[in-house]
């Protein structure tokens, strides 16, 4: 996550008591489908006056088709989660490129800051990003852009996006405001039967206060939507999830008046309770998410030895204090990592994806611990090099790192075989 204050930080220096969504068997993919657009079939735009029947029949008809389609993909494993970003932007949709252009942000010594270039980047040749994405520069708000992605998921067998979320009229130092994208993103992830979990980003004044608030505001908005995930507990109670990125940020006394049980003002027990998880950086932090009321665990960072959660090597010790304390252990696994583009002084943090091996190596360290779920950073989050979404080679003044000799959907091939391997391991773990 780019402009994030975690990644400049870091620069410088089983759960027996839940159960969740029944595994879906996989089958062997085919190739990317595309949904049939109804609405511009020239047979379908006839001057007649329709009847019920007619628009039952239409609407029935679509319904076959998507289904149809929808078969071509491996089922979704729903315990397989990817960062999302909504922040993008282009002159078509948003009137001008947003975080295409991001800035290249200067070294915190300012002697150092000196030997490297600094400035924006000019969009559609010279984008924020090591590599460039299929779709080219495109806009998150561009609803053509969120079906193909939907499809890219579909194609990867992901059946959660953990979609980053600011508050309304809020956004971070490069976006706009994201809020207002989200229906959008429901619908279509409804189509594709991808659900949707909130990535709660350190939006500027975040404290307990106004994450009830936050918290309330997105169930009542978008809680009934069918694409929005919720998770059955043991005790019955189906709840959403919320990742909660640089949770650290507030002590565990703050967090603790939200998501302790014996606080006056807690969110426990009210139509608003949920699923909370907080991000692990440091070693110290696992007290502190304890004692602060959190109910699981995840690691964010692709980079292996980056922090002490996403050191590779840790997680049996996390994922058995997990245990022994009732919480969630999402270990957080990518692709690799770069992020020269934007901090062109940070190279030591690269990890290069070696045509996938660092992925499935990261993978099957996940898998080892038999985690609660598995989360994927990222999806597209192109500033750091961690997408799996597809990327093509790009000629131009600048030199753009790609996927040969392999095929532009390697990561999402990588995926789909390691959702299947995820899924049959859960069936034969003990509840």
């Amino acid at each position: 996550m780019a402009p994030r204050p975690t990644s400049l930080l870091l620069s410088c220096f089983n759960n027996e008591g839940w159960r969740g969504l029944e595994d879906s068997s996989f089958q062997s993919p085919g190739d990317v489908w595309v949904i049939p657009d109804k609405k511009n079939d020239p047979q379908s735009q006839r001057n007649y006056q329709k009847t019920p029947e007619d628009t039952n029949m239409n609407e029935s008809d679509r319904n076959s088709e998507l289904e149809a389609a929808l078969r071509k993909y491996p089922p979704p494993n729903y315990y397989l989660h990817t960062f999302y970003y909504v922040w993008y932007g282009n002159p078509k949709f948003d009137g001008k490129y947003v975080h295409w252009d991001h800035p290249q942000l200067p070294h915190w010594d300012a002697e150092v800051a000196r030997g490297y270039p600094q400035g924006r980047h000019v969009p559609p040749d010279d984008i924020g990003s090591n590599f460039y994405p299929s779709l080219g520069p495109y806009s998150s708000r561009d609803t053509s852009v969120m079906e193909a992605h939907m499809q890219q998921l579909r194609t990867a067998a992901i059946g959660v996006i953990a979609v980053s979320w600011y508050p309304p009229s809020t956004n971070d130092d490069n976006g706009e405001p994201v809020d207002e994208l989200v229906p959008a993103l429901l619908e279509v992830a409804q189509k594709y039967r991808i659900k949707v979990v909130f990535h709660i980003e350190p939006y500027k004044g975040r404290d307990e206060v106004n994450m009830f608030t936050n918290v309330k505001y997105i169930i009542e908005k978008y809680g009934e939507h069918p694409a929005f995930f919720k998770y059955q507990t043991n005790s019955g109670k189906l709840l959403p999830l919320f990742y909660v990125y640089d949770s650290y940020l507030m002590n565990s006394e703050q967090w603790a008046k939200l998501l302790k049980h014996t606080e006056h003002n807690s969110i426990r027990d009210t139509p608003y309770d949920a699923i909370f998880i907080a991000l692990l950086v440091e070693e110290k932090h696992k007290m502190e998410i304890l004692t602060a009321g959190f109910d699981g665990i995840y690691t964010y960072f692709a980079t292996n030895g980056f922090s002490y959660g996403s050191t590779q090597k840790n997680w049996a010790s996390v994922k058995s204090f997990c245990e022994d304390n009732n919480l969630i252990f999402i270990p957080s696994v990518g692709p690799g990592y770069i992020d020269t583009s934007i901090r062109p002084w940070n190279f030591r943090n690269t990890r290069n994806r070696i045509s996938g091996k660092y992925y499935e190596t990261s993978l099957s360290a996940a898998l080892e611990t038999r985690p609660d779920f598995i989360s994927i950073t990222s999806f597209n989050e192109w500033h750091e090099g961690t997408q799996i979404e597809t990327a093509v080679p790009k000629r131009s003044h600048m030199v753009y790192l790609d996927y040969l000799p392999n095929k532009p959907t390697i990561y999402l091939d990588i995926t789909r075989k390691w959702a299947a391997i995820f899924g049959g391991e859960r069936q034969r773990w003990p509840d």
